[in-house]
């Protein structure tokens, strides 16, 4: 669904979708969610994209400056 096949292996999986329910089923689902993520995307630009509080942020800034003042040994 992500990329363009070759003509004989979109054939292959057509035929294969013409007696395989179960496939058939999970194509349709896959659909499904990326129509409602797309919607979603398209309603709430935002929504993929989370905001790290600040205090979160500052917490991770001063684990970084730690681990640089401090870098793991090479030996055990």
């Amino acid at each position: 669904m992500d990329t363009r096949l070759p003509w004989y292996q979109r054939l292959a999986i057509r035929l294969h979708l013409l007696y395989c329910v179960w496939c058939r089923r999970f194509a349709a689902q896959v659909r499904f969610l990326r129509k409602a993520a797309r919607k979603l995307a398209e309603e709430e630009p935002d929504a993929f994209s989370p905001k790290l509080p600040a205090e979160a942020k500052e917490q991770m800034r001063q684990r970084l400056r730690e681990a640089l003042k401090h870098p793991p040994s090479s030996h055990p």
